[in-house]
């Protein structure tokens, strides 16, 4: 299995019109997300750039368990790398305290869930590991590459008075409303080769040449972030995403740095 998935710019309430290099142009809509069409092969994985000129809504995704329970294939696990931040940017992830789920509940419908949001601060190389239930919003200036289960799965909620739904029943189900364990949080050198998180669901490292410590023969996606890769006549620079099988010969440029992730799980669902 080798191709260069398509990029499908995604509109968004609050993305961004001047999106930054290698994504420039001039959308006439906000564009929010990039993400990688698979082309009918569905895989474990959904690779996303996200570019943010506000805050997302407050959400949650649930567990396989509790989303199979509703009839969807798989619930939702995510990890976040931040790439840019603009000084004083921030994450939402997790809340103060706990929160009952009729405290939440009642935050939810009042907006005070915002104010009791842990907003954390960001800047280029900070990575966030999401266990699904974790309530969570990413703040306006950040650009991130997100991995997550292949599940389109979102429960909204609080959206700052946006007209779009929330989902009030199904979000406080599957939501765990806790202060983040700090463990889930780490600062990665974007630069340098190493295995960068090991989850439940996938594995993710950065890398010059494949590393040694691959988890299976099982397809890997390439998110070069500087330089290109080729194989067998397919050539992936930065804003791509390579879906290939791992071990096959690369030809790298000078200073060639890529994200790589690898799934652990069985076929789950779609996109965020």
């Amino acid at each position: 299995m080798l191709s260069l998935l398509e990029k499908k710019r995604i509109p968004k309430p609050w993305g961004r019109y001047d999106l930054p290099h290698p994504f420039e142009g001039a959308p006439s809509e906000k564009i929010g997300e990039i993400w990688f069409d698979d082309a009918g092969t569905q895989q474990d994985l959904l690779v996303k750039y996200l570019f943010t000129s506000e805050k997302l809504s407050i959400q949650v995704h649930p567990s396989d368990q509790l989303a199979r329970q509703s009839g969807l294939p798989s619930g939702k696990e995510e990890c976040w790398i931040v790439i840019d931040a603009e000084p004083g940017a921030v994450l939402g992830i997790g809340t103060k305290v706990p929160l009952s789920p009729e405290d939440l509940r009642i935050a939810a419908i009042d907006g005070s869930i915002e104010q009791l949001m842990d907003w954390m601060p960001v800047s280029r190389g900070d990575l966030f590991y999401i266990p699904p239930g974790t309530v969570h919003a990413i703040g306006g200036g950040v650009s991130i590459i997100e991995v997550q289960q292949n599940a389109d799965i979102t429960y909204r909620l609080y959206d700052y008075g946006r007209p779009r739904d929330l989902h009030l029943d199904d979000g406080i189900k599957a939501a765990i409303a806790k202060p983040y364990e700090e463990h889930m949080h780490s600062r990665i050198d974007l630069a340098c080769e190493e295995h960068i998180f090991d989850g439940p669901k996938f594995a993710l490292w950065t890398i010059s040449d494949w590393p040694a410590d691959l988890l299976s023969g099982e397809p890997v996606q390439l998110i070069p972030l500087r330089g290109q890769v080729s194989i067998a006549g397919i050539t992936a620079q930065a804003g791509d995403c390579l879906l290939c099988p791992p071990f096959v010969a690369l030809e790298r440029s000078s200073g060639f740095m890529a994200l790589m992730a690898q799934a652990k799980s069985l076929k789950s669902g779609q996109s965020d």
